[in-house]
Formats: structure tokens, sequence, C-alpha cells
């Protein structure tokens, strides 16, 4: 049996998730006026997307319905989880449009109410998931690093960095992006730290690989002066074995000044970073005898740039992404198919085979 993650991995806001708080008010309204009136349709729901992706949050999910599913009694909170069958698919399988990923068959009133927050993470995590498959399947086996937490609210990277890890990122740039597998978050030398040094990016590099070589790759963005060849240079000579990579993170309102002057090619920006300037970099770093220095690429990848980089074969040995992995949508519905035994869908809708789906114990 493939494993899950613990329920308490999410420390759920259980008392909220149970009393509605985070749900559409439909779904309060339904569950108390089905108790009101001492309503139990056994009922089957199913849960599915429109896409072809990989499936995310279906953890999450489960751990929702295993702690909230259930109604107030006169002794407090009655649990149903015992009472419902409940299967579903795992985290990082392949899905494919109108599939069911979660099945809940038992009494709607004793789960009704969670419709709109096991939608939710669903929709999110698959999103993440379909995101960071295309580009690492575009990176052709390449190292893809997980950075957009900047552009996101911070509550959301447990899940995202989750979703990433299982999707094939090779590294996240938190700790709570990390903190679902016990994992860390990596980075490189910032510009933030760069700057606190006059903007001297080598006497910069020199302090981060004196303080973190021991615990981490030391790789330094070589952009801060717009001269990614001379700066990489200086930076690999300064450091020798400390340094495992430097990364091109250039504006793409600039032209690095490696390449002022050179006449583009048909088709080719030389804006940002770009083929022929990390092509200038390998060479000038080979040249020197630092042929072992890794080259990381930023700044507006997306599985599309990173697949052109590749059929081109740039001399690219990772790729950091950022918000395009975020971007985007992948909406989960649910319905009601059965009722008391007898098929019972809305028009359009019905039944959809299910025979992938795990019973969740």
């Amino acid at each position: 049996m493939r494993a899950r993650l613990d329920p308490s991995t999410f420390r759920l806001p259980v008392e909220k998730l149970r009393a509605g708080y985070y749900s559409d008010a439909y779904f309060s309204t339904t569950k108390a006026l089905l108790e009101s009136e001492g309503r139990r349709p056994d009922v089957v729901l199913q849960l599915f997307q429109k896409h072809d992706a990989v499936l995310g949050g279906i953890d999450e999910a489960l751990a929702i319905l295993r702690a909230c599913a259930g109604r107030d009694g006169r002794e407090g909170w009655q649990p149903g989880w015992a009472a419902l069958d409940v299967r579903a698919l795992f985290e990082g399988d392949p899905i494919a449009p109108g599939e069911p990923v979660l099945q809940v068959a038992g009494d709607y009133g004793l789960f009704c109410h969670l419709e709109t927050v096991l939608l939710g993470p669903l929709a999110r995590r698959t999103l993440v998931m379909r995101n960071v498959h295309e580009v690492v399947e575009a990176a052709c086996g390449k190292p893809i690093l997980f950075f957009p937490a900047r552009h996101d609210h911070w509550l959301v990277q447990t899940g995202d960095g989750w979703a990433a890890h299982v999707a094939g990122a090779i590294g996240v740039s938190t700790d709570a992006q990390a903190s679902w597998w016990g994992g860390r978050g990596i980075g490189t030398v910032p510009h933030g730290l760069i700057g606190a040094y006059g903007g001297d990016t080598v006497a910069a590099a020199r302090a981060f690989a004196a303080r973190f070589a021991r615990e981490m790759n030391v790789t330094v963005l070589v952009d801060w002066e717009n001269d990614s060849v001379g700066t990489a240079l200086a930076v690999a000579d300064a450091l020798g074995d400390d340094l495992w990579g430097v990364r091109l993170d250039t504006s793409e309102a600039l032209i690095d000044v490696a390449l002022e002057g050179v006449e583009a090619r048909a088709g080719e920006r030389l804006t940002g970073v770009n083929a022929r300037l990390v092509g200038l970099v390998r060479e000038a770093l080979d040249a020197r005898g630092h042929a072992r220095v890794s080259i990381v690429v930023s700044g507006g990848f997306d599985a599309e740039r990173i697949r052109a980089f590749e059929t081109a074969g740039v001399p690219v040995d990772a790729y950091g992404v950022g918000s395009s992995l975020i971007r985007g949508q992948n909406d989960f519905t649910a319905d009601i198919v059965r009722v008391d035994g007898r098929p019972c869908a809305k028009a359009g809708r019905g039944e959809r085979p299910a025979a992938r789906l795990t019973r969740v114990r």
C-alpha cells in the first residue's frame, strides 16, 4: 500500500472547518437544514477536474474529511469518518479529464459542509503539480529549483512546496516549502547580500562561502553589475572549490555588457538571460579552468522557454523557476451522482467510472 501524509502534517483548524468558517455559506445552511429536518440522504459524491494533470492535495482533502466529517450532538461533536466509504487516488497520480480523484459515500449531512474546503486544496496543489511536472519534463532531467515564494501569500508555501517536491522539483527556497518531508530551503547569494557588501559580489560571496560552504552548494548571483561573464570569473577565481555554481538573472530590460554591440540573429533576443549569454559564461569559465562550476538560470522561465533552451543545447545545469509555477487554473468540481442507491445527478452529469480509486481505511 502506498503511503499517505499523516493528517497531523496539515495542522488543520479543525473547529473552524467543522463549523463551516471556510466553507461557502450555502453548504453550511444545507447541513443545518438536513439536520433540522432529520433528513439523511445516502449519497455518492465524486470530485474531478477537466484537464490532463498530476494530482495534488488529495492527502490534505482526506485529512479534512477524517477530522471534520460529522455533526454536533448533545455530548459535543460526533465524528462521521467511520460511517463513510471514502475512495481516492494518491498524491502525484496522473489524472485524466473528468476522472474521479475522490469519492465519498454515506450520509450527506456528515460531510456536505466540507465541499468547499475539499475542492480548494485539490485545485491549488494540482495546479502546482501540473505546472512543475511540465517544466521538469521540459528540462530533460536537469534540476528545477522552485522559486515562487515571493509571488504569493506565505500561507500557501507548505502545500505548494510539497506539491512541487512530489512533481519533481529538486529544491525549494523556503523551509516552510520543505517542511512536509523534513527538508530545508535552498538558495543562492542574493542581491540583497551583495548590496549589503556595497555592491561587491566577490566580497559577499567570500563571506557567504566562509559561513555556509559546509552546509550547502554555494551558488552566486552574478548580474549585479550587468557583467555576468566578468563577475562569474571573478567569483570562481576567488572561491575556488567552495563555489558550486553561478546564477544568471539579468533583467529582461537590459543587455549584458558582454553582448553590447552584438547584432541579434533572426528571432534572437539579447536582453535578459539568453542563450548567447549563457554560452559566453560557459566558455569563459571553461577557459579559466572552472569547468566544474555549474550555471543556473532564472528570470521569467517557464516550460516553453526551458524547452527552447534544451532544444538549442544551451549549456544550462539547472533552472530556477518562479511565478509561472503558480499561474493558471485547475479547478475541481464535486457532484452527487447517486442517492439512496439510485442514479441521481444534475443534467449533463452522471456517475463516472472510478476503478482506479483505492479505499481509504
